[in-house]
């Protein structure tokens, strides 16, 4: 697994919800893609509880603080990655691509594909985590690409 050496990844805890969405909040709010959308949209800030408790919910952890969280959904013959936030000031540091690898590991214990519906901004992420292109889809947002790995 990437990341940090420090970096604990664990299932999430259904108290923690409205923190995990405020996680999500900064880091969408961060994006310069996303922001018009979310403010737009506010609604579309939403980790629903049953994923939580599901365990389809991954947090990341340096030094006992959340710092970035994952959710898959199982789909008809694949897992989907979808959501995956990192505090904005921590991007670029392997937390990201280590939520990712839990993610995929968790797929392939289950003899799936890891499917991603991607923003194009993340293209270049999605493709250093191993995923290559199968398409373009279409979002409440806008296009984007779907990926698998």
């Amino acid at each position: 697994m990437s990341g940090p050496a420090e970096l604990q990844i664990r299932l999430a805890k259904p108290e923690e919800r409205e923190k995990l969405e405020s996680l999500q909040r900064r880091a969408s709010l961060a994006n310069g893609n996303d922001r018009p959308h979310l403010e737009a949209h506010p609604d579309a800030i939403h980790l629903p509880m049953d994923q939580i408790e599901r365990g389809e919910v991954y947090v990341a952890e340096l030094g006992g603080r959340a710092v970035g969280f994952s959710a898959i959904l199982a789909e008809e013959g694949h897992i989907e990655l979808d959501g995956l936030f990192v505090e904005p000031e921590l991007w670029g540091r392997g937390i990201g691509a280590a939520l990712v690898d839990v993610a995929v590991h968790e797929a392939r214990r289950q003899g799936l594909a890891m499917m991603v519906v991607a923003n194009p901004a993340a293209q270049g992420f999605y493709e250093r985590c191993g995923f290559t292109i199968e398409g373009d889809a279409e979002t409440r947002f806008g296009p984007a690409l779907r990926m698998s790995r």
